[in-house]
């Protein structure tokens, strides 16, 4: 009954093309989230080496901001999870990459073309 049995892979190819294990992921007390950092601990939920529970207690996090860093990393790559991104997205198109505490109680974020914003078209591109 292979329904029971739980497999993880041992190690999955992350962001930079490395190999990632549970044992060269960022230290749990990591308090310097770099961009690569982030996209390591994506690739290791995506990849199936954490859950998303295992890695929110192990980084003491939310699952909204792990949900965000997924978010940011599909659409835009490592260089959307760096912190100088992330306010540039808010800036650009509030609410609409990364929830917010309203969102979770029925608020409908706008929709925004995560490309406009990189590009600078984001004004035209964010739509309710």
């Amino acid at each position: 009954m292979l329904e029971n049995l739980n497999l993880r892979p041992a190690s999955v190819i992350g962001p930079l093309g490395e190999e990632l294990t549970l044992d060269n992921l960022p230290p749990p007390e990591t308090t310097r989230w770099v961009s690569r950092r982030k996209a390591q601990v994506v690739a290791a939920v995506e990849g199936g080496l954490l859950t998303p529970a295992e890695a929110c207690a192990r980084y003491r996090m939310d699952v909204d901001e792990l949900a965000n860093w997924q978010r940011l990393f599909d659409h835009v790559g490592v260089p959307g999870l760096r912190t100088t991104r992330i306010q540039h997205y808010r800036e650009r198109c509030p609410d609409a990459l990364l929830l917010r505490e309203g969102h979770a109680s029925g608020y409908s974020a706008p929709s925004c073309d995560v490309a406009a914003v990189e590009d600078g078209r984001a004004a035209s591109q964010c739509r309710s």
